[in-house]
């Protein structure tokens, strides 16, 4: 357990040196969002509609920027052979890394989303469904794009296949998600979707970390 927390905190130590990494995933969540406006015209109540939509591709779409560099960086120098050998499992290395992906992409654009669910046109009463759905699907999100980076890791042209692997696999949450923040649109409170929301996460916290270890594993033999 010492040694899993010592590789996030590196990994959280890391991302801060990279920050630019995190800004740029943040500003093009809030930018992609503000540019639906100008696309769907000014109605407020289109908006209002469509905000939950809205808020959860571009959050999806942000969240797959940083994954190209998730592994492959220290695959390139070497560093990953020396995280593998460290004595953890290599699935242990996939979590640590997608936890860390999560609290430096996932976590910012959590708290991204009710400022520019508001600015859609959302009301505050809109605010506690969208922010529970996404804060079970953005870690969702972390896990399929982890998984899926670990999958590509070393392949050829591993950044174009990245996003193929990655959209069919997270269709899913985009729609319960944007289901659930619907649900509370309409003032019915929380519907099954988070339920659904809840049980995906469960799943994806036992089998993407394995799955991702395996990729890691293979890249680095």
């Amino acid at each position: 357990m010492k040694a899993f927390l010592a590789l996030i905190r590196r990994e959280l130590r890391l991302a801060l040196r990279h920050s630019a990494d995190t800004l740029a995933a943040l500003l093009f969540f809030i930018l992609c969002g503000s540019l639906f406006p100008l696309a769907l015209g000014p109605s407020p109540s289109l908006l209002h509609r469509m905000a939950p939509g809205i808020i959860w591709v571009c959050a999806l779409l942000a969240s797959l920027l940083p994954l190209d560099r998730l592994f492959s960086a220290e695959l390139e120098d070497g560093a990953l052979d020396h995280l593998l050998l460290a004595g953890l499992s290599p699935g242990f290395v996939a979590l640590a890394k997608i936890l860390s992906h999560w609290l430096t992409t996932g976590l910012p654009l959590l708290l991204a989303a009710a400022p520019l669910s508001l600015m859609l046109g959302g009301s505050p009463h809109d605010l506690p469904s969208l922010i529970l759905g996404l804060a079970l699907g953005t870690p969702l999100l972390s896990l399929l794009g982890g998984m899926a980076a670990a999958l590509v890791l070393g392949a050829r042209r591993g950044g174009v296949l990245l996003p193929l692997l990655v959209l069919p696999l997270a269709t899913p949450v985009l729609i319960f998600g944007a289901a659930a923040a619907d649900t509370g649109l309409s003032g019915r409170g929380f519907g099954p979707e988070i339920d659904f929301l809840g049980a995906f996460l469960a799943l994806a916290l036992v089998f993407c970390p394995l799955a991702a270890g395996s990729g890691l594993k293979a890249a680095c033999s």
